[in-house]
């Protein structure tokens, strides 16, 4: 698990392509520091697994669903990427809980300048805008944000200084993808409601009632 407080900015300095794989190599400095084989590396808010380090880069595999799924497909050497350790239980949870599964990817459809911060607007699938709310969480490339306002096919959020100074969100650029992660809250309540139901969308009309929190011991 992860919180979505990037720890430091590594570069890609090598990438070894398969029929439907990758590995890849990543320079760092912060995060190597007590590595060990196996860990989990929040990589843009993917969760791979080390599978070789040295004093100051470390290899993941990449397999087909991760490539499918996310921005690492087009991946290229010298790509600089956000990195996070796995959480700490005797750590402070700054961001939310992040398990680094991704559930899609989303395109930047405009970046402004507000005051001190920037407002970037972010365009999704409906299936991915459903467990988005405003005020709620988002992980977008690995970063714990907060969001800020919702529209019918995309959201915003407002990152402050701090936060694109020290991740890669201040080299976005209007067109790129990122990869999102939502919530994981609304997933198992959606799950919970309508697991008798044996499908994982809601149905339309389908909400909360008094008889269904009594049922579940609420």
């Amino acid at each position: 698990m992860f919180t979505g407080i990037v720890e430091e900015v590594g570069r890609v300095s090598q990438v070894i392509r398969g029929v439907n794989s990758q590995k890849l190599t990543i320079r760092a400095k912060k995060i190597m520091d007590d590595m060990s084989l196996g860990d989990s590396i929040a990589v843009n808010g993917i969760c791979l697994t080390v599978t070789e380090f040295c004093k100051d880069s470390f290899s993941v595999d990449v397999m087909h669903e991760t490539l499918n799924n996310t921005s690492l497909l087009g991946v290229a050497i010298g790509k600089k990427v956000n990195l996070e350790r796995a959480m700490q239980v005797n750590g402070r949870l700054g961001g939310h809980i992040v398990s680094g599964h991704i559930d899609g990817i989303g395109l930047i459809a405009d970046i402004k300048k507000d005051d001190i911060a920037f407002r970037y607007k972010i365009s999704c699938e409906r299936h991915l805008l459903k467990y988005i709310v405003r005020k709620g969480s988002i992980t977008i490339d690995g970063i714990s944000l907060t969001v800020a306002s919702l529209y019918e096919d995309s959201f915003e959020v407002s990152v402050i200084p701090h936060t694109s100074k020290n991740t890669i969100l201040n080299e976005k650029k209007i067109g790129d993808i990122v990869n999102l992660e939502n919530d994981c809250i609304g997933k198992y309540v959606e799950r919970l409601i309508n697991f008798e139901n044996n499908t994982y969308e809601v149905k339309k009309g389908c909400g909360i009632t008094e008889e269904f929190l009594l049922k579940n011991g609420f």
